[in-house]
């Protein structure tokens, strides 16, 4: 049989397979802040499979992946879990976003060009539509969009994903531990620290920030529970 005789099956490319598990990876992100996926939910990789029909393999990758955010903890033997933040670590992740998202301030400042700061107030508005429409696990995700944009516009690409991850893992706590309808802080501040970006002046945003994060904080009702009983009436009942 000739070379042209052969059929050669149509390989996916990597760029098929890099959204392919992008779409997967915010799939399960998204389930996760929404709390569809509950904190402590084991998350058993042959079932993931099966749900994305792709392999174990790539379920792991994508498992690891969350656990680096700490969106998801891996146990020897017991497998992956949704984490459960405690009131500690929230604590230690806000300690975390004072220091870096504050310190970016002024650099943005002499950064932000008014192209970036028109990007960032339809951000912001999104996220004020998104609360309204009730759809807070939205808003949630847009508004660490926005701080994640912000530290991406200071120019320093390993701190902007080192807050990219406290970002993450601040909307799980979030998720978790906030008030429905409310991200613990006034609907306006985005809007507010973007003038002051505009403005170049770097340590009144920097002072804002710092105002804005320890409000976030302080609207946290940090009551853990050990575990979580569904309402078997609210989810199966008519």
């Amino acid at each position: 049989m000739s070379e042209a005789q052969v059929a050669v099956p149509r390989k996916r490319s990597k760029s098929d397979g890099d959204a392919r598990h992008e779409a997967i990876y915010r799939a399960v992100s998204d389930a996760i802040v929404e709390q569809r996926l509950k904190p402590g939910a084991r998350l058993r990789e042959d079932a993931l499979a099966d749900v994305f029909s792709i392999s174990r393999t790539g379920i792991r990758k994508i498992l690891q992946r969350l656990a680096l955010e700490q969106l998801v903890t891996l146990t020897p033997r017991r497998g992956a879990s949704v984490t459960r933040p405690t009131a500690d670590e929230a604590k230690d992740v806000f300690d975390a976003r004072q220091l870096i998202e504050c310190g970016l301030m002024p650099d943005i400042a002499r950064r932000i060009t008014d192209k970036d700061a028109s990007e960032l107030r339809d951000m912001a508005k999104r996220e004020r539509q998104a609360l309204r429409n009730g759809e807070q696990s939205a808003a949630i995700r847009l508004s660490a969009d926005f701080h994640v944009r912000l530290a991406q516009l200071s120019g320093n690409a390993t701190l902007a994903e080192f807050v990219e991850r406290l970002c993450s893992r601040s909307s799980l706590i979030l998720a978790v531990y906030g008030h429905r309808g409310h991200l613990g802080c006034e609907s306006h501040d985005h809007d507010d620290l973007i003038g002051y970006l505009e403005a170049g002046n770097g340590e009144r945003a920097k002072a804002f920030m710092s105002r804005h994060l320890k409000a976030i904080e302080a609207s946290l009702s940090m009551v853990e529970e050990e575990e979580n009983v569904p309402d078997l009436q609210q989810i199966f009942g008519g």
